[in-house]
């Protein structure tokens, strides 16, 4: 009986260093895409320079930056993911799907329309009712 009430702990603690490791590789992920926004923008001539590829890359940095706030976020709250970031992280995720495949009208429509319901679920979860306190 004893390990079975041993048994959520020891599972947290696998959670958190398993999140705490995808959080130092998310990191140095981070970093190296700084680099190649920074390389892009200095580095390159204005004939090697493609637009679309410049922001996706951009959109894949705040990617990385949203999914390294969570972790943060969820260890600051004693190990709870707030409902309002996985939002965040999805909307800038279909953005990014949107501008790099935009070129059927009726899958953006589809896809705008998805970024329209995200934003009103992230207004109820950000209301009071669904607001925990800190």
């Amino acid at each position: 009986m004893k390990y079975i009430e041993k048994l959520p702990g020891f599972l947290q603690m696998i959670l958190n260093i398993s999140l705490f490791l995808v959080g130092l590789i998310l990191s140095f992920l981070l970093l190296k895409e700084t680099w190649s926004i920074f390389s892009y923008v200095f580095m390159y001539t204005e004939a090697d320079k493609n637009y679309y590829e410049f922001t996706e890359e951009l959109l894949v940095f705040f990617l990385y930056f949203e999914f390294i706030a969570l972790i943060v976020k969820y260890f600051k709250t004693n190990f709870h993911f707030p409902l309002r970031y996985f939002i965040y992280i999805g909307i800038t995720a279909v953005i990014r799907l949107i501008i790099v495949d935009h070129d059927d009208a009726q899958n953006t429509f589809w896809w705008s329309i998805a970024i329209l319901v995200m934003v009103g679920s992230l207004l109820i979860a950000n209301s009071k009712l669904l607001k925990r306190e800190s």
